[in-house]
């Protein structure tokens, strides 16, 4: 986990790698609740048995349940002592590069592209993440996320 004291150290990182998240395996217990909280019940993600039949030989993760774990990622591996609030600003460009099998464990690699100041007190980051699936060469997941903290 890195650690800032303050919100502002983070400045110092722009243009390079700051964290990897740590491992987390996707379940099917995950993928089932995703999947009631969205209604996207389609049979790829939510019937294994049917899935073994599918294109990929088994349930796979939705694309947008990977997305949803970019908090996740981040709060695992960075921390600001002086930050108060932390909110999600949104995302610039998003692909779903390669599915995610149930059981599959995925980590984030987390650079950072841009620090900007934002009145009242915060800053917005600007995050390059790519989601790497274990065992994997291809990324899963490339996104740019956008986080805004506040002190």
């Amino acid at each position: 986990m890195q650690v800032f004291e303050h919100l502002h150290d983070i400045d110092a990182q722009v243009g390079s790698q700051v964290a990897i998240s740590p491992w987390m395996e996707v379940t099917q217990q995950q993928v089932n609740q995703f999947a009631d909280a969205t209604g996207d019940h389609q049979w790829i993600h939510t019937d294994p048995e049917r899935a073994r039949q599918g294109p990929f030989g088994v349930a796979i993760a939705h694309g947008f349940l990977t997305l949803a774990l970019m908090p996740r990622f981040l709060e695992s591996s960075l921390r600001f002592d002086d930050v108060r609030m932390g909110v999600n600003y949104g995302m610039n460009r998003v692909r779903f590069t390669a599915p995610v099998p149930v059981g599959s464990r995925l980590r984030a690699h987390l650079h950072l592209a841009s620090s900007e100041p934002i009145e009242p007190a915060g800053r917005q980051l600007t995050w390059q993440v790519q989601v790497e699936r274990e065992g994997s060469e291809k990324p899963v997941c490339v996104a740019e996320f956008l986080a805004r903290l506040y002190t």
